[in-house]
């Protein structure tokens, strides 16, 4: 999903709560906190030579362990994303969500639904690939 799309979407419902699903289908517990709100860009080389860029909007969620009565709602998390947006070149970035479940994990955010009261943003697992599989030998459809 595109920071544009988000923040929408966050706009248009002000006062629902959030819900996040892991891509497993557990779900982030009620209680986070949007702690940061960063512009990551990352430029790197394949293993064939090729450079690539890729840039995101992370959104870092953490659980305190005394404040098990906190709710965000969408139009505070707007608020937030306004007061960061001199930091994105643009609204056309993907949005992921940064978690930690044993784990540090960032996440794409793939889908959103509106309920009674709420907005669910389901997320989705990011995977590692060849980016170079021909200057690897590798055939190109394998995976």
């Amino acid at each position: 999903m595109k920071l544009s799309e988000f923040n929408d979407i966050l706009l248009r419902h002000p006062e629902n709560r959030l819900r996040i699903f892991l891509p497993g289908g557990g779900e982030i517990q009620a209680d986070f906190h949007v702690t940061e709100v960063g512009h990551v860009a990352k430029r790197f080389i394949d293993c064939g030579g090729t450079m690539h860029s890729r840039e995101a909007c992370v959104l870092q969620v953490w659980l305190a362990k005394n404040d098990a009565e906190h709710r965000i709602r969408a139009g505070k998390l707007a608020s937030i994303l306004g007061l960061a947006k001199s930091l994105f070149p643009s609204g056309d970035l993907d949005v992921e969500v940064e978690y930690e479940d044993r784990v540090v994990s960032q996440y794409p955010i793939s889908s959103f639904e509106a309920g009674p009261g709420e907005l669910r943003f389901r997320l989705e697992s990011k995977h590692t690939d060849c980016l170079a599989r021909e200057a690897c030998g590798l055939e190109t459809g394998c995976c």
